[in-house]
């Protein structure tokens, strides 16, 4: 039997300054007018949580293992292309992507209007459904004194390896 297996990934950006803003790269999309993310790539925390989330479903390590700051030819690298080479470290591992899901706290940018957009996006880097979903956190912590953003994946994923029966009918306690 085939049994998927989920994974949980967290990412968190504060803005850059406000003297020499980088552009926002949030959820595969450009926010024009909106201060961006401090980070050794983009920044881009929804895709960041999203490719998190396959890795540790796959359990083939983390975005640090993979893409680390220690890595000089991932500096300033799009989140969205972060992404599509989680998904195809993924498969080359033997998996296949069933979805992610990723949930974006904080207050801006304004989220819902560009919701498909970014969907679409996402699922072409993943080569798999991403859905995200936005929230604010009513003014508390991080996020909610406008200090950065957050942000929530899991992912599932299904080996494409026969997995070894373990001979029994009934679960044993």
């Amino acid at each position: 039997m085939m049994l998927p297996r989920t994974g949980i990934g967290v990412d968190i950006h504060a803005f850059d300054s406000a003297e020499n803003p980088a552009p926002l790269w949030l959820a595969g999309l450009l926010w024009e007018g909106e201060r961006g993310l401090s980070g050794h790539s983009d920044g881009d925390a929804v895709a960041h949580a999203a490719a998190d989330a396959l890795f540790s479903a796959a359990g083939v390590g983390d975005l640090g293992t993979h893409f680390g700051t220690d890595r000089p030819e991932y500096a300033g690298a799009s989140g969205v292309k972060l992404l599509g080479e989680a998904a195809r470290i993924v498969r080359a591992a033997g998996f296949e992507i069933g979805n992610i899901a990723v949930q974006f706290v904080g207050n801006r940018p304004k989220f819902s209007p560009r919701r498909q957009e970014a969907e679409a996006v996402l699922t072409a880097a993943a080569g798999a459904p991403v859905s995200v979903s936005a929230t604010t956190s009513d003014g508390l912590g991080f996020p909610g004194r406008n200090e950065g953003i957050t942000a929530y994946a899991t992912a599932l994923v299904v080996s494409l390896a026969p997995q070894e029966s373990a001979g029994r009918d009934t679960l044993e306690p």
